[in-house]
């Protein structure tokens, strides 16, 4: 019942300061951010602090491995079993490459982890193909589980992020990540800095997460995602603690490399500098 809460709360909500929100007047005007597409939300009330192009349908690119694996994590599948990587895992549309080679086996629970925190893209076609019923299964679900979640104007051609027909706006991503944070395995994987893998008694594979705010103390974040295609710009989602307030960050469209993360840094600068003297006593009064 979860998303009609969300679905209401983004009806009546409005860009205007709350006596018991986030007060967007005494920090003042948010620096320009370089990302197309912006919002801020803060979960405490259910209001966005930042609205830019929230509506527009664009393509997320590897995004899109949330809803991949929120999916099959709620199938209940054995994350213990061995999944082998094979050829038809490869990516045949973008030529993106990876360290997983064919013949490599991995259990279902580290291929969810490197999806996630990695973005590797032959993980989470391996999760797709192994799924029951395969791929085309797989994707339905996904659609399904977006339309569940209010998510109306979101639809997934792949379980990858490579099509550019899979597309969202920023306010559906808001509510994925929201439905995320219930799953243990999504906040854990995507937060951690790297992940070991152990291929065999002499090879393992160190992978790093793509999101390097992660590795930062001065970042307190529950999930993260990124997300890169041509067709999308880079893209990042997160979850984080923000002025002491639970804060979903949506970035879309960064097409400078250091875009995204530069602008949730500027978020984050905006929501924690102390408020200027003259507002603290006007309120004082």
């Amino acid at each position: 019942m979860r998303y009609f809460l969300i679905s209401a709360l983004f009806a009546t909500s409005a860009l205007t300061a709350q006596a018991d929100g986030f007060d967007r007047v005494s920090h003042g005007k948010l620096p320009q951010l370089g990302s197309a597409i912006a919002m801020i939300y803060d979960e405490q009330t259910g209001q966005p602090l930042y609205s830019k192009n929230i509506n527009n349908v664009v393509p997320i690119a590897s995004i899109t491995k949330l809803m991949t694996a929120m999916v099959i994590l709620d199938a209940r599948l054995p994350l213990d079993e061995p999944i082998t990587i094979t050829r038809e895992d490869r990516d045949r549309l973008k030529g993106t490459k990876s360290r997983l080679q064919d013949g490599m086996t991995l259990t279902r629970g580290d291929l969810l982890t490197l999806a996630v925190m990695a973005s590797e893209n032959r993980a989470a076609a391996a999760l797709a193909r192994t799924y029951p019923g395969g791929t085309p299964v797989l994707v339905a679900m996904m659609n399904a589980k977006a339309r569940e979640l209010g998510m109306d104007d979101t639809h997934f051609e792949g379980p990858v992020g490579l099509q550019s027909e899979n597309v969202s706006t920023a306010k559906d991503l808001v509510k994925m990540v929201l439905a995320a944070q219930n799953y243990e395995h999504i906040q854990r994987a995507s937060t951690q800095s790297r992940h070991v893998v152990k291929i065999n008694a002499r090879q393992s594979l160190y992978f790093g997460n793509t999101n390097p705010l992660v590795r930062s103390r001065n970042w307190e974040i529950g999930l993260s995602k990124t997300g890169y295609i041509s067709e999308a710009g880079r893209c990042l989602v997160m979850q984080a603690k923000l002025s002491e307030r639970p804060t979903v960050i949506v970035l879309l469209d960064s097409w400078g490399k250091n875009t995204r993360v530069g602008d949730a840094n500027r978020i984050k600068n905006w929501m924690e500098r102390p408020a200027p003297r003259s507002s603290r006593q006007s309120r004082i009064r």
